[in-house]
């Protein structure tokens, strides 16, 4: 065994250095200075004293992350909630949103200003629950209306109706990916002929998380996850409730397109006979 003024001198030059510890399991980087005053103690003393700031949960360790980093850059998240008309999107959008709110987080819902059903200013429930909200023409314009101020303060935004944005697969990017921020996205996924609505299903490959939700057979109660559309509108924008569209499972929205096509034809048939006898 070396004799401790051997250790000392050995030791010496490594412990007159300033010397960084970084604790891998949070990120955190220490520096240690003034060691030397090791020269009169044991050295091995001193492993007990050096202390690694600790952190308490993940949010800490996203900003101590983001602190070292000097960005946010890749701390975003998002989530998408899909499913037919009254299949409950827009309130377990609000659920989430609630959630994140009482968690301490600055929160914002966004929704197109082309849905005035319940009003503009708010999102609202098919059984009445509603928030606030920012009624928008285009996501893209949401950074200038906020404020630079403001919208940095936000933690999580919640879009109602995403199938309205056109612009909705750049705005998801750009907010997650640069400015670090949580998406949550609710719309449909299919419109009435069961095609891709939107830029929803574009969103999906840089999506956190797809909750695709279901609603039940207004024909049979069984489990629905498509809309039918009652009227003969053809438009695919057509924004109405009960009055218009109903849940269907996939047996009565095959039947009721066959139903639709045949009602269409006798109509288009006696438009013709009765043209030919006027």
């Amino acid at each position: 065994m070396l004799p401790l003024s051997r250790m000392k001198s050995l030791l010496s030059p490594v412990l007159s250095r300033p010397t960084m510890f970084v604790c891998r399991r949070y990120g955190v980087l220490s520096t240690f200075k003034n060691l030397n005053s090791a020269q009169t103690m044991n050295p091995m003393s001193k492993v007990s004293s050096f202390r690694c700031s600790t952190v308490q949960n993940h949010n800490q360790i996203r900003v101590l992350n983001s602190e070292a980093s000097g960005s946010s850059s890749g701390s975003g998240e998002v989530h998408v909630i899909v499913g037919p008309m009254f299949a409950g999107k827009t309130t377990t959008l609000l659920k989430r949103i609630k959630s994140e709110r009482s968690n301490g987080r600055s929160v914002a819902i966004l929704k197109s200003d082309k849905d005035t059903r319940y009003g503009l200013d708010s999102i609202v429930t098919h059984d009445g629950d509603r928030l606030p909200c920012w009624p928008l023409a285009n996501l893209s314009s949401f950074k200038q209306r906020c404020g630079p101020e403001a919208y940095s303060k936000l933690e999580v935004i919640g879009i109602d109706e995403a199938q309205f944005f056109e612009d909705l697969y750049d705005f998801c990017k750009e907010v997650a990916d640069h400015d670090g921020k949580i998406v949550i996205v609710a719309g449909l996924d299919g419109d009435y002929l069961r095609r891709s609505f939107g830029s929803v299903l574009d969103v999906i490959p840089i999506a956190d998380s797809v909750t695709k939700l279901t609603a039940r057979c207004e024909l049979c109660g069984e489990r629905a996850s498509f809309t039918l559309r009652k009227t003969e509108e053809t438009r695919t924008e057509l924004i109405a409730g009960a009055e218009v569209y109903m849940p269907v499972c996939r047996k009565h929205y095959v039947s009721g397109q066959v139903v639709k096509e045949a009602a269409r034809s006798v109509l288009e048939s006696q438009k013709v006979e009765c043209s030919s006898i006027l």
